[in-house]
């Protein structure tokens, strides 16, 4: 005989199968229920109802890709092993810290929703830029996003993702400029037209980053400019926008000695 407590275990158990955060065995077991007791089924049917039209009040939002690179640098996924020989490279799939991490998370979205069933939501509040990021959309002249950047002021450095950008001709590449209010375009770095590509940052290009400065996008022969100043053609650019005192944030980390006086694209 079920007690209270083993009643509400099950309950919940339902909920968990509903939301699809059960382990494989576990979730087996609540399907082989279904099929063999009509309470089962009559509970996985209540818990459909309930939390189903949830997902039609979330809207479905497209992250940028710009996202995805700061989730692989920050799960070091594309540093390379300390050995020299190549090693064979670990996917996603088999990434077991990711996926327990992915786990926790479902457990956490779980609960949130069994709260949300019975408690009203508040409105929620809006994004607001992080004081240690900058961000960059460098807009293209059809008005298509060429490429996002966003600026990791405590690590001094800048991973520009390509999103759309146009195909240039053969012997050519893309370079990228930080350009100050008033001053001349100062190269950042070639960068990739298919891949995401990492900028180490010296001091004197964290100061003039800022909404006063643009980044902006040359075609250039594949060495680079030749002359230190753009000699392509300038085919996309975009603002500098971050939180209301990332300004500041950047004047201290640009006056800390040991941030690299070198700049390198990977």
């Amino acid at each position: 005989m079920n007690t209270p407590a083993d009643e509400g275990n099950d309950n919940l158990r339902y909920a968990e199968y509903v939301l699809g955060v059960l382990d494989a065995d576990a979730r087996a077991a609540v399907a082989q229920e279904v099929q063999t007791t009509d309470e089962a089924a009559a509970a996985v049917t209540l818990w459909q109802r309930r939390l189903m039209p949830l997902t039609e009040q979330i809207a479905g939002v497209t992250p940028g890709p710009y996202v995805w690179a700061r989730i692989r640098d920050d799960l070091r996924l594309d540093v390379p092993s300390a050995a020299a020989r190549p090693q064979q490279t670990r996917g996603l799939w088999n990434n077991l810290p990711l996926w327990h991490w992915l786990g926790i998370g479902a457990t956490a979205v779980a609960v949130a929703l069994l709260v949300v069933v019975a408690v009203p939501r508040p409105e929620p509040a809006p994004l607001a830029a992080s004081a240690g990021y900058m961000v960059s959309t460098i807009q293209q002249d059809n008005g298509i996003t060429g490429w996002t950047a966003t600026m990791d002021l405590d690590r001094a450095r800048m991973i520009v993702v390509p999103a759309a950008p146009a195909a240039l001709a053969s012997g050519h590449a893309p370079e990228l400029w930080l350009i100050p209010k008033g001053g001349k375009p100062i190269s950042v770095a070639m960068i990739k037209p298919d891949a995401p590509t990492t900028i180490t940052l010296d001091a004197s290009l964290l100061a003039k980053l800022g909404p006063t400065s643009l980044l902006a996008v040359s075609v250039e022969p594949l060495g680079g400019s030749p002359t230190g100043q753009p000699t392509g053609a300038v085919i996309a650019k975009g603002s500098i926008s971050g939180s209301p005192d990332a300004h500041d944030h950047v004047a201290r980390v640009a006056a800390i000695p040991n941030v690299s006086a070198s700049r390198k694209s990977v």
